[in-house]
């Protein structure tokens, strides 16, 4: 990024940076994306870290994750401010009322995983947000949360993982169709099925993953985007605009953010004070 100061991506945010354009759109390398956008416009008010936000089509409709690759390794309160992200784009574009918040994790206890998750668990719940606890792996698609909160690495390990799956079931049942007649026949009939959980699973109705957190609207694409991926994603940068996705972040961090810090103060027990 700091060498190629010409190339396209640079020139973009530069534009967005000094508002010559309102939003970036991009499918070009994720890292050089986010690192870009994190020095050149900055993070918002109280941010510590960006998040990559994607939506996940579910047993009960659309949920989303964060972070899914910009941040490996966040602190406690980098995860409580995914929390609250998450929860404003659920309610800005998702129009979800209010949005259920579930942290992955190895178990459900409140004392499952590393001092990171448990620490987080804690901010998330005494943040006001409407947090239902830890969820795991197998509940990602299920729905049982509106929003998934995880760290970077397992987000991206999650969402690479159900690409390759995806892939592979799409080829087994290609090979398995064109074994004989009546498998063909069958796979005939059952198209209109076939077409109707392709368009619910396919990454081109999504369009691209927010980059939440940084001063502007960016949005990162699939780097094999097509048009039709390339002009939803452009579809979401225009909602992120018009329902002010930046500014309903920021008073969500000054709001769960301080209504978490207060509960926990006032869950601190007192030192006692011992008369010399």
């Amino acid at each position: 990024v700091k060498k190629k100061k010409d190339s396209s991506l640079s020139v973009a945010i530069q534009l967005l940076k000094q508002r010559e354009v309102d939003a970036v759109v991009t499918a070009g390398n994720t890292g050089a994306a986010v690192a870009a956008s994190t020095l050149n416009l900055g993070l918002l008010p109280g941010i510590k870290r960006p998040g990559i936000l994607i939506t996940i089509p579910t047993l009960h409709g659309i949920s989303v994750a964060i972070d899914v690759g910009a941040n490996i390794d966040p602190s406690p309160e980098h995860l409580l401010q995914y929390a609250v992200m998450a929860d404003t784009y659920s309610r800005c574009l998702l129009k979800k009322k209010k949005p259920s918040i579930g942290l992955l994790n190895i178990g459900e206890e409140e004392s499952k995983g590393t001092e990171t998750l448990q620490e987080a668990y804690k901010l998330i719940r005494d943040s006001g947000l409407n947090f239902i606890g830890n969820i795991e792996g197998r509940d990602f698609f299920t729905g049982k949360s509106d929003c998934v909160v995880c760290d970077g690495f397992a987000g991206n390990v999650v969402l690479k993982t159900t690409e390759s799956i995806f892939e592979m079931m799409i080829t087994l049942i290609s090979k398995e169709i064109q074994k004989d007649w009546l498998a063909r026949l069958g796979a005939l009939l059952c198209k209109p099925a076939f077409e109707s959980i392709r368009k619910e699973t396919n990454y081109e109705e999504a369009g691209g993953a927010p980059l939440l957190g940084v001063d502007g609207v960016v949005i990162i694409g699939h780097g094999i985007s097509s048009a039709k991926a390339i002009c939803n994603a452009i579809r979401v940068a225009r909602e992120s605009i018009l329902e002010h996705v930046n500014d309903q972040i920021i008073e969500g961090i000054n709001s769960h953010i301080n209504h978490s810090n207060s509960n926990s103060s006032s869950k601190t027990t007192p030192i006692p004070k011992v008369n010399p």
